[in-house]
């Protein structure tokens, strides 16, 4: 995962009028404007044609470039219009304005309902995307789904590992734990050995808190159409609340933003010895820790049963086709392109990005890459299992963008004061709730 799109894992605060549904919700179908059949495809790509593709990944332009040589007829406009919530702003003007959108739009998991309850996003089922299903992983595939609609092809996963210092680990003599009840007491013995150190870092963060809860078993929302259950007490929620509650409340957790330059810090000298993180962290490590090459390890995420595998995605994004392109079949070839053809995703892994697609992540060349940053590990075989790995059924708010905005205000009081998660959780969905009700949405417990 690249610099840049790494920044787009975070939720930072939006301003709540940009994505305002509206009072009047019309139900999750997409109005995608003109159809398209495979067909339409063949033919469009013969024509001199001009998209335009808003995205942050790197790998995107040299996608584009592959492209137009493939299809000369063809002219791609990459543009980077901000990362994440910063692209998400413009977009939702431009779809409120009725003109100014891209072709296609690389957007994150979590915020890809929002977009489909604007009526935003073509259904791709109409050009016969439906059948590249197996060539995706089951978690990314579903998150681009709904009701039976298509609203995009992945583009990277994050399943979540656990990165480690084997360099501290040694030094204190602590086996690399296989469950949270280990890493917890192994974050109590790294501190009470070195005030200074800690077992990882964690001032609050929503994507965060959501991916954990889905490795312990949590559905906290349930949506169904416009009916929204909300409710950050179910048995998932509360089991990984009250086992991180033990490194909240006992001063645990390093007090270091994420991404900060005091983060990268911490990563480097080994004063942060662990991170639970998606897959896609490695290229950031190699990059903004340079000085740590050859101390950091991959190993599975702790578990709360000790034999258990179970893990969740952490970030990743995928591209969809906007309702506003007049060029909606050539958008689509590119959208198929770049995430499910070879020449497509061969560039994007080459670029740091982590695979969605089961071919590349079971290739031999992928599995058997030895990382010499790791100390030589074959990194992809621990990170490709966890793919395999990640528990079924998660779904997002329909306003998870908003939702995301509002986490410091609630979850992340507890962390800042040291307090009961629980409480901070329950706060969040009282807020969750009172905005979906104001959208027009049916709200449950």
């Amino acid at each position: 995962m690249s610099l840049n799109r790494k920044r787009g894992a975070r939720a930072v605060a939006i301003a709540t009028a940009a994505f305002a549904l509206g009072a009047s919700l019309v139900g999750c179908s997409s109005d995608s404007g003109s159809g398209g059949s495979a067909g339409d495809i063949e033919e469009a790509l013969q024509k001199e044609t001009t998209i335009t593709v808003w995205a942050w990944a790197p790998a995107v332009e040299k996608i584009a470039e592959a492209f137009e040589e493939k299809y000369p007829k063809i002219t791609v406009n990459v543009e980077n219009v901000g990362t994440g919530n910063d692209q998400y702003t413009k977009l939702q003007n431009a779809i409120k304005a009725g003109s100014g959108a891209p072709d296609v739009a690389q957007i994150e998991y979590y915020a890809m309902p929002q977009f489909v309850l604007r009526e935003s996003l073509v259904d791709l089922n109409e050009f016969g995307f439906g059948d590249l299903e197996s060539k995706f992983t089951a978690s990314t595939w579903n998150s681009m789904t709904m009701d039976d609609a298509l609203y995009g092809l992945p583009q990277d996963s994050g399943p979540m590992a656990m990165f480690y210092r084997k360099d501290v680990f040694e030094k204190h003599g602590i086996e690399v734990p296989e469950t949270w009840d280990e890493y917890i007491a192994a974050g109590k013995k790294i501190h009470e050995a070195d005030p200074k150190s800690y077992i990882t870092s964690d001032t609050g963060d929503a994507g965060f808190t959501t991916s954990m809860i889905w490795q312990a078993g949590g559905h906290p929302y349930t949506v169904d159409g416009t009916n929204v259950g909300i409710d950050f007490q179910d048995e998932g929620s509360k089991k990984w609340a009250d086992t991180w509650n033990e490194l909240v409340e006992n001063d645990l957790l390093a007090p270091t933003s994420s991404w900060s330059d005091e983060w990268f810090r911490g990563l480097s000298d080994g004063t942060i010895a662990t991170l639970i993180i998606g897959a896609w962290m490695p290229g950031n490590l190699e990059g903004q820790a340079p000085e740590a090459s050859g101390e950091w390890r991959v190993a599975p995420m702790p578990q709360y049963e000790k034999g258990d595998t179970a893990t969740a995605e952490n970030g990743g994004s995928g591209d969809a086709v906007l309702a506003q392109s007049e060029n909606k079949a050539v958008a689509a070839a590119f959208v198929k392109f770049m995430n499910a053809e070879e020449a497509g995703t061969s560039i994007s892994i080459d670029m740091g990005g982590f695979p969605s697609t089961t071919a590349d992540l079971q290739s031999d060349e992928f599995l058997n890459h030895e990382s010499e940053y790791f100390g030589g590990q074959q990194i992809n075989k621990v990170l490709s299992e966890a793919a395999d790995n990640v528990v079924e059924g998660r779904q997002y708010a329909p306003f998870q963008v908003y939702a995301n905005s509002v986490y410091g205000d609630t979850v992340g009081q507890s962390y800042a004061n040291h307090s009961d998660l629980n409480a901070g959780l329950q706060d969040w969905a009282k807020a969750q709730k009172k905005y979906g009700s104001e959208q027009g949405f049916t709200i449950t417990d």
